[in-house]
């Protein structure tokens, strides 16, 4: 913006400016009178239509999965994007808060009048990348799989296998499909790669930090069994 149109944009600012209202008390009243509005609105339908927080919560289950409500989705795939436990703080504080500083100090890093666009690089570059990156988490954290639940179609006859898999932590650091944690490697062809006899060797004798499983061997061989047969069934 050259000399000349900033002072034709400040000579019609002005011109504008007498011709306005002020913000208090005028702006002021009437956002106030809506936020009344709204928040009687939204009391009425609480009582009349009541609120659907569905059934009763049962601390006995080991077969409910937590999600978070659609709007945190994009945090809830940060969360298992960023997998060692020392950046767990990164990515539910750090990144989060420094985007939203970003946006609230937006305006006083581009203080440019231009209304065009194309004309603030700065502005639009970072407003279309946050919006851009929490829209592709909140699709990725939308489609995510069950972090409790192996959810791989497999023979009936290994579904005793599966719920060993699933309820041993395995998902904690292996994906199934779509399924499971990205810390260690993927599990959902482990079969092509190690035959039976391998797996078991691995269960027994891990390389730190995969726990071992000789002590299932030891206490219900069937399970470890059924746990060995899923696996190098894993095609």
């Amino acid at each position: 913006m050259n000399a000349r149109e900033k002072e034709q944009y400040l000579r019609e600012y002005s011109l504008l400016k007498q011709k306005g209202k002020s913000f208090f008390p005028y702006t002021v009243y009437k956002d106030g009178v809506m936020a009344c509005v709204t928040l009687a609105v939204t009391i009425v339908m609480a009582v009349v239509l009541g609120a659907e927080l569905g059934p009763k919560a049962d601390p006995t289950t080991t077969t409910y999965v937590p999600r978070p409500e659609w709007y945190f989705f994009f945090l809830f795939e940060l969360l298992r994007v960023i997998e060692p436990r020392e950046l767990v703080f990164l990515a539910t504080i750090g990144i989060p808060t420094m985007c939203m500083m970003l946006l609230i100090l937006l305006p006083f890093i581009d203080r440019s009048p231009e209304r065009d666009p194309r004309r603030r690089p700065i502005a639009m570059a970072a407003g279309v990348t946050t919006m851009a990156a929490m829209l592709y988490l909140t699709l990725l954290g939308a489609s995510a799989g069950s972090p409790t639940e192996i959810e791989l179609v497999t023979d009936p006859k290994y579904e005793q296998g599966k719920t060993v898999a699933s309820s041993s932590g395995c998902l904690g650091c292996h994906q199934f499909g779509e399924n499971g944690g990205k810390l260690g490697p993927s599990l959902t062809k482990v079969g092509e790669r190690l035959p039976e006899p391998a797996i078991a060797r691995t269960l027994i004798n891990p390389t730190a930090p995969m726990p071992s499983y000789a002590k299932l061997r030891e206490e219900e061989p069937e399970k470890f069994d059924e746990l060995v047969e899923f696996l190098g069934s894993l095609k």
